[in-house]
């Protein structure tokens, strides 16, 4: 066997070539890991969020509950179907009161409480028909009332059945019940905010949309039944809560419903 005559093996590459060959390399495996870390990312739904989306529905459930409860303010938007009537609600509820507006079918009228004080600010048409038990024609009576906040007597009916709207631990309680086998999954966005939905019997007991970005507030809400559907936001934020100048007053100090319509 004949010898290799020297130089003629392989030769080393010449430092340039060497260094743009692993630079080469080099960015080939960056953009690579770029790429699956993108896909990854894209991938996971949990991505950024709070976590909620990895919790069973029923622990999901209890946190957004848990957080309503902390909340010291919330604002209620929607329709709420209670004993056969539809009440479109906009109120902001603090823990010493509320303040917004309620319209039924028949009227709509403003909200105010106060501590145990409730004031109710309506037109002369509403005052008759809680005169008379329905519908009426503004006596002069209701003239006095018309346009005026009305402080409502504790055990008067119309205290009765509109002071659970501007009770926030009352109208959360009621609201926020789901009824059936709950389950999680369907990802969502209210207002910008990712959101996860909260499902009761496959949707027919209900459906519950919980924030996945900071706190995991209750954010919408449909009740069974198609019993409404209300909004909930401006979680903390403050409500401004001032009584009417006394001009503005009207304290009825008696009875003022003459029946229910």
């Amino acid at each position: 066997m004949s010898a290799i005559p020297p130089g003629s093996g392989p030769r080393p590459l010449p430092a340039a070539r060497r260094t743009g060959r692993a630079a080469l390399v080099g960015a080939a495996c960056t953009a690579l890991a770029v790429a699956l870390t993108g896909c990854g990312g894209e991938g996971d739904p949990d991505a950024g969020t709070n976590g909620m989306g990895k919790l069973p529905a029923a622990k999901i459930e209890a946190k957004a509950r848990a957080a309503a409860q902390r909340a010291e303010t919330v604002r209620l938007s929607g329709s709420v179907v209670s004993q056969g009537r539809t009440y479109k609600l906009d109120m902001s509820l603090a823990k010493d009161g509320a303040k917004g507006e309620l319209t039924t079918k028949a009227a709509a009228f403003q909200l105010l409480r106060i501590g145990e004080a409730l004031y109710l600010k309506a037109d002369a048409a509403f005052w008759a028909g809680e005169k008379s038990g329905r519908s009426g024609t503004p006596d002069q009576a209701a003239g006095k009332l018309d346009g005026k906040y009305v402080k409502v007597p504790a055990k008067d009916p119309v205290y009765q059945r509109f002071s659970g709207f501007t009770d926030k631990e009352t109208l959360l309680a009621g609201l926020l019940g789901l009824h059936g086998k709950l389950t999680a999954g369907d990802r969502g966005d209210l207002g910008g905010v990712r959101t996860i939905r909260l499902a009761a019997g496959a949707g027919s007991g209900g459906t519950l949309d919980v924030s996945l970005e900071g706190t995991p507030y209750p954010l919408r809400l449909q009740r069974a039944g198609g019993a409404g559907v209300v909004r909930m936001a401006d979680w903390g934020k403050r409500v401004d809560l001032k009584a009417p100048d006394k001009d503005q007053v009207v304290d009825y100090g008696a009875r003022i419903s003459g029946g229910d319509r």
